[in-house]
This record gives C-alpha cells, structure tokens and sequence, in this order.
C-alpha cells in the first residue's frame, strides 16, 4: 500500500527510534486503526499499517534498553 492511501502528508513524522545517522529513518502516522510506517527516504513508497498492539509490542523492549533503535 503506498503511503499517500495510508494517511496526508502531514501525519507523518520521523519516529524517535529512527537513527541518529539519517541512513535508517522511519516515519509514522497515527492512524485510528493502528499505525501507519514508511521509509523516510521514500515518502511516497510502500507503508505498512499495524495495529496499536503490534506497534506497541515492537517498542516496549527499544523504551526498555533492550534493543538498540
């Protein structure tokens, strides 16, 4: 699904746990069915749609420090 169908423009934002470095940034949406995520480097490219419990599933251990973002 390209990211233009999941959610404006101007939902998107670079996520905290994206890296420092630029190269490996990832933005996301708030969506009311989850969470839209995208390759910062391709705004207009494919976005994957998860729902709140995977996305919070896929944070709680980087918020923990046991994964490195």
């Amino acid at each position: 699904m390209k990211s233009t169908d999941v959610a404006p423009e101007g939902a998107w934002f670079k996520s905290s746990y994206s890296g420092a470095e630029g190269n490996s940034c990832i933005e996301i949406a708030p969506l009311t069915s989850g969470v839209g995520i995208r390759d910062s480097k391709d705004k207009g490219g494919p976005a994957l749609v998860v729902s709140d419990t995977t996305w919070h599933a896929f944070i709680r251990p980087m918020r923990a420090g046991q994964i490195n973002g």
